[in-house]
């Protein structure tokens, strides 16, 4: 399903289930102005197309010991497409790498790594980040404050 092909309706299913996403479907409706069946039908082939990948809980990272967060560019030796799938591969069994985004720029990718404080992020870079396949180089930029932190 295309970006186009989504009316008004799908929208703001989109629209609330981002933000309150245990919504009941009965509520979901009256806030869309359906009622339930054609709200239940378009939310299942929402699901059924892709457009809702799934559902998660929002977790405080103060309250899990995970507040801590770097944005870490890695520049690699090499950028073959062997090399770019290693990486990609090994970056997955990194759990404390939120994201993993390849770049267009001076350096190939940008992680956003979660961990309780800088000791434990010492650790993570030097262990685990620097040993990825291919790694060359990283610099590493510390968030002092979340000032927008949305998911789609």
């Amino acid at each position: 399903m295309a970006e186009g092909d989504l009316d008004r309706f799908d929208r703001a299913i989109l629209s609330i289930l981002a933000v309150e996403g245990r919504i009941s479907v009965t509520n979901l409706a009256g806030r869309i102005g359906l009622s339930k069946s054609p709200t239940q039908t378009r939310l299942k082939r929402l699901e059924q197309d892709g457009v809702i990948t799934g559902y998660r809980a929002m977790i405080d990272p103060v309250r899990v010991k995970r507040e801590h967060v770097a944005f870490v560019e890695v520049k690699l030796t090499d950028t073959r497409e062997a090399a770019l799938s290693a990486f990609n591969v090994a970056v997955q069994a990194v759990p404390e790498v939120e994201q993993c985004h390849m770049i267009a720029g001076a350096f190939d990718y940008l992680l956003k790594v979660r961990t309780s404080d800088m000791v434990s992020y010492r650790a993570v870079l030097g262990e685990k980040i620097s040993s990825l396949p291919h790694v060359a180089q990283t610099s590493t930029y510390v968030a002092m404050e979340a000032v927008k932190d949305v998911a789609l």
